[in-house]
């Protein structure tokens, strides 16, 4: 068997790898993922790692693959099982491991999958993914005689999160798994978290037959905006493939985006640290940059991206984070990683001790009109070139640009947002504007931008 190995060059991503199972990721892959991340994490001083999988049909054989690279370099590896990726998150916390790994496609199509990964508390991602690349091509692999175990981790997890539940009435929840990793976590914090609660699709099923596991895009919310109409819940939650991204519903059916649930979160978070930094990516709204510092907090924009917003975190000691896309990080009394299950927990404590309605608490929020987020499709090649052309021509104008991530332009109408997707090969647009006038501005604007570096607009 040769040590050296080659990834396919789309699968070593910013902030983590992903690939089509049997086409651009495999086993393969996988073990030397394990052998080349085994060698960082022994070359630093580090003896065990957690793994963990979702439950995508490749799952299983990747983690045998993985957890075998990682043995081969001396590594005790604790295998935890089928679970979201924040219950990995949790057991390397919890269990003090040098490292944690999870095998994971997110909310990617069913022949997707991927891996995640820790080392001591923080993310992976940047350099830190590309060096695991050099370290294959080369074979330079440390070489030990590892070994591994399963561990339950599951009742644990589900007793710290419910440790955090501060409500003092009971709800009715609705709840969508999406057929996704986080079902039988989901069923065992239900038994025990009070009030009355509605499960959808918590079987999990790598083949997703109910509807594709992403809450963030609202045509996958049609089944829990039913169940809460029909059994006249309070809220409905619903989270993504991995249970690592959150998606909420009021009483009305109407959708609780992500930027509106930081705000939401923010509001009450900065009673217990006055003046703290929140942040949040630049895709979310102005409002919850407007409501952090209304509530005398230090609003924060960053880049999009879980391990960018972990590590800016961690950097500044902000107690909460979150992005648009529903990605959203305590360090107020937890771990400071994206955990879905541990948001819905403070959600439902927030609405239940606050004693008013999550539909209230969104309609405390200033209204604006927006845009979802737009995708135009490119090349790998051409989406961060394109970019750098509209900041070019953009700075040569004299707008008022932010290029922290992509370009955020901001006119008197409200905002455009233009920035490359670090998982597809697509743009990612949005605009934002206080009237439907406005928003037409903004969208000619983006469009004219996008017209002159030749693409069509959708």
């Amino acid at each position: 068997m040769s040590q050296t190995h080659q990834f396919h060059p789309t699968v070593l991503r910013e902030y983590d790898i992903r690939g089509i199972v049997g086409q651009t990721l495999s086993e393969a892959d996988a073990r030397a993922v394990g052998r080349a991340f085994g060698t960082v994490v022994v070359r630093g001083g580090g003896k065990t790692a957690c793994v963990g999988y979702d439950g995508r049909l490749s799952s299983p054989a990747l983690e045998a693959a993985m957890v075998e690279g990682l043995a081969s370099t001396g590594l005790h590896v604790l295998r935890i099982g089928l679970g979201p990726t924040p219950m990995l998150y949790f057991a390397t916390r919890d269990r003090q491991a040098d490292a944690g790994i999870m095998i994971t496609g997110s909310h990617n199509p069913p022949d997707y999958n991927g891996i995640k990964m820790m080392l001591g508390k923080g993310p992976v991602y940047g350099d830190m993914i590309q060096n695991l690349g050099r370290l294959a091509a080369a074979g330079d692999y440390a070489v030990g005689d590892g070994s591994s175990e399963q561990v339950d981790v599951q009742d644990a997890y589900v007793a710290r999160m419910l440790q955090d539940y501060d409500g003092t009435r009971d709800l009715k929840i609705a709840w969508d798994a999406g057929n996704g990793a986080s079902g039988e976590i989901l069923r065992r914090l239900t038994a025990k978290l009070p009030g009355k609660h509605v499960l959808l699709f918590d079987a999990i099923d790598g083949t997703f037959p109910n509807h594709h596991p992403d809450p963030t895009v609202e045509k996958n919310l049609v089944d829990l905006k039913r169940a809460v109409a029909e059994h006249g819940c309070d809220l409905g939650i619903g989270f993504d493939g991995d249970g690592d991204r959150i998606g909420a519903i009021d009483h009305q059916g109407r959708v609780v985006w992500g930027d509106q649930l930081v705000a939401i979160y923010a509001a009450d978070v900065l009673k217990s640290h006055p003046g703290a930094t929140i942040i949040a990516d630049v895709k979310a709204s102005q409002t919850l940059f407007d409501e952090i510092a209304k509530h005398g907090g230090q609003p924060l924009m960053w880049k999009t991206g879980h391990s960018l917003l972990k590590a800016k975190m961690a950097e500044t000691g902000s107690p909460l984070a979150g992005e648009m896309s529903g990605h959203i990080f305590f360090a107020d009394k937890w771990y400071g990683f994206d955990d879905a299950l541990y948001c819905a927990v403070r959600l439902a404590g927030l609405v239940s001790k606050l004693g008013v309605s999550l539909a209230e608490l969104r309609d405390r929020l200033p209204p604006v009109l927006n845009t979802p987020e737009t995708r135009f499709q490119t090349s790998e090649e051409r989406k961060f070139a394109v970019v750098e052309e509209v900041k070019g021509r953009l700075e040569a104008a004299g707008a008022t640009v932010n290029a922290i991530d992509g370009v955020r332009v901001t006119t008197a109408d409200g905002w455009w947002l233009l920035r490359a997707s670090n998982t597809q090969d697509v743009l990612v647009a949005r605009a934002e504007a206080f009237s439907e006038d406005g928003l037409e501005r903004l969208k000619a604007a983006l469009v004219e931008q996008l017209k002159l570096s030749g693409l069509k607009e959708p």
